[in-house]
């Protein structure tokens, strides 16, 4: 069984990436959410894997992250959803918001997914709530972990840049505040500002 893939990207589309290893190329399926985060044909990818066998076809879907991966394996378990149809929703919300969608049994966001009828909706909250429902509050824990470590290393970077740790501190959590999902690179660049407003 296939769990990942690491090689050249030669061909992506919206629907699927060749990705060539060791001259052999992979044709692997990706919903939306992949596609946007694929680099340029021609630079390495690593893609997490989930292998489909029938008695007929042998294929590969890929995703960029193993929650989105976990997401379709729980998808597929569905009675009446199939991997194109699990792609299909993953290309159409996030894995994060369908496991909020479907823990919370929020019908009205799962049936504006295309291809979501309600009565597919009801039976994946039917079948999925709970376990959806476990791995929200593990993803907000990871969340907030990650936020955690970037206002650190923001703190840590421009104090050694000569500012006073009260005034960065001050900086830091506004920019945080107004956006909590900055990214390290970004939450430097406005808590400089701000700290140059205010030397």
């Amino acid at each position: 069984m296939i769990a990942t893939i690491k090689g050249f990207l030669s061909f992506k589309s919206a629907v699927d990436v060749v990705v060539d290893v060791n001259g052999v190329g992979y044709r692997i399926f990706v919903p939306l959410s992949t596609f946007y985060e694929l680099p340029e044909v021609g630079r390495l990818v690593t893609l997490t894997i989930h292998t489909h066998v029938k008695e007929d076809a042998f294929h590969l879907f890929g995703f960029h992250t193993s929650e989105e991966k976990q997401v379709f394996q729980m998808l597929i378990s569905v009675s009446g959803i199939g991997p194109k149809l699990a792609l299909s929703v993953l290309s159409g919300i996030s894995a994060g918001e369908l496991m909020e969608a479907v823990s919370s049994g929020n019908l009205a966001r799962l049936t504006g997914i295309p291809g979501i009828g309600r009565k597919t909706a009801e039976r994946m909250v039917v079948e999925l709530k709970d376990k959806m429902r476990k791995l929200v509050p593990e993803r907000a824990a990871a969340q907030d972990y990650r936020e955690d470590r970037i206002k650190e290393d923001a703190f840590s970077a421009l104090v050694n840049l000569g500012y006073r740790s009260s005034a960065v501190k001050s900086a830091v959590d506004e920019v945080v505040r107004d956006a909590p999902s900055a990214t390290l690179e970004g939450l430097l660049k406005k808590a400089l500002k701000i700290l140059g407003r205010n030397p």
